[in-house]
């Protein structure tokens, strides 16, 4: 599945409001789709690179032979969900990252559906 394929996948998750793919190396969004006047996902993006870079540092100072499969930041309404491709599967560092409305979203549905379009992503 493409990049745009993989975008509107995500966004018919149950409670979908905007979905990114962003490479954190650039803080870049590869693509994006939704958000509209709510969210911006460019600056979501670039935001949210910090968060996954910090924690990068953070699993390399504790020396910890392990790997982020998602990071999920609770907000009163919202849940964002940054899911990080595996790095055999992607040359480069990317993660999708997904906003979903608290009271519509099923969060335990939708990290399923995110993950299972990580395996179908052709970048």
């Amino acid at each position: 599945m493409n990049i745009e394929t993989a975008l509107k996948e995500a966004l018919s998750i149950s409670g979908a409001v905007g979905a990114a793919l962003v490479d954190y190396e650039s803080g870049m969004a590869l693509g994006t789709l939704g958000g509209g006047d709510r969210l911006d996902l460019d600056t979501a993006a670039a935001g949210n690179t910090e968060v996954v870079r910090s924690k990068l540092r953070v699993i390399s100072a504790l020396r910890l032979n392990d790997e982020i499969e998602d990071i999920l930041i609770t907000l009163g309404r919202q849940y964002h969900l940054i899911r990080l491709l595996r790095p055999a599967k992607v040359d480069s560092a990317l993660f999708l990252y997904l906003v979903l409305d608290r009271e519509r979203a099923n969060l335990a549905l939708a990290r399923h559906y995110l993950k299972n379009i990580e395996a179908e992503l052709v970048v």
